[in-house]
């Protein structure tokens, strides 16, 4: 799951579309509105993408597809980042410790 998260999230344009959906569920055609550059079957592509890494949910209204991001599918890539940030904030924690101890001792 973490290898079609990584691969679906490289792209700038798919990581902006899911921050659009984040909150609010939005149609394909109002998601490409936020893309001029892009045709519409390319941000089509783009939510195939994401919606293929379990990352939007899509649900059919009459003809219309309207897109929400599953944000409970990123758990396992925080997870996996979480084992090198939390070395990070141990040290950090050990060089406050030790700024602290200097600073009474001294």
């Amino acid at each position: 799951m973490i290898d079609e998260v990584l691969h679906a999230l490289v792209e700038p344009r798919r990581r902006k579309l899911l921050e659009l959906v984040n909150n609010h569920e939005l149609t394909s055609g109002e998601l490409a509105s936020h893309f001029p550059d892009v045709t519409r079957p390319a941000i089509s592509q783009h939510l195939k993408v994401l919606e293929d890494a379990g990352l939007v949910l899509v649900r059919r209204e009459g003809t219309r597809r309207l897109y929400r991001a599953r944000p409970d599918n990123l758990e396992e890539l925080r997870e996996y980042l979480g084992i090198f940030w939390e070395d990070r904030l141990q040290k950090l924690k050990e060089a406050v410790e030790m700024e602290t101890r200097r600073k009474n001792d001294g």
